[in-house]
């Protein structure tokens, strides 16, 4: 009788597990896939990210690689994998972060799909805007569900500022 309820609470448990971190709906069209990007990497400062759901968007062998220009005015980039990002995130964010999209731009061809997302950054929901940029975004649809492959962007600057095109809805 005891294996008998232990096999059933570990089977209820497992069976809980799989439901709370079910984000199929996350993977089945762009949209619903660049839509759970920006609301996984978005919360207020000391608020833990659903870093399961983050991962489940992505190829294992994904990249996000931003772009930008140091300090001696020379462009760089960095190439991490979705738990380097993780990682690194985690560690430097001291305060809230939202990100949302402005704008998008959609192209697909068979199994790859290309999007530049026109994105706003802040620290609070409903506070001033400290970043906008374009995050370029290679999706991989294997006949079930979408993946991201890459996400490469570039910060806007003074050099690089977003035109209109990228900012009408």
């Amino acid at each position: 009788m005891k294996t008998i309820l232990f096999s059933f609470f570990i089977l209820g448990f497992a069976q809980l597990a799989q439901a709370q971190q079910d984000y199929s709906s996350d993977v089945k069209s762009p949209d619903a896939l660049i839509a759970a990007l920006y609301d996984v990497i978005s919360g207020d400062a000391g608020v833990p990210r659903d870093w399961d759901r983050f991962k489940n968007l992505f190829k294992p062998e994904a990249r996000l690689i931003p772009s930008g220009k140091n300090n001696k005015g020379q462009f760089f980039l960095r190439s991490m994998t979705p738990d380097e990002y993780v990682q690194r995130f985690t560690s430097r964010m001291t305060t809230g972060f939202f990100e949302r999209e402005l704008y998008r731009k959609t192209e697909t061809f068979g199994t790859v799909t290309q999007l530049f997302s026109a994105y706003e950054s802040k620290e609070k929901k409903e506070g001033p805007v400290i970043a906008r940029g374009i995050n370029s975004i290679q999706l991989f649809y294997d006949g079930n569900r979408y993946y991201i492959v890459t996400v490469f962007w570039c910060g806007e600057t003074k050099d690089f500022p977003l035109t209109e095109n990228y900012l009408k809805n």
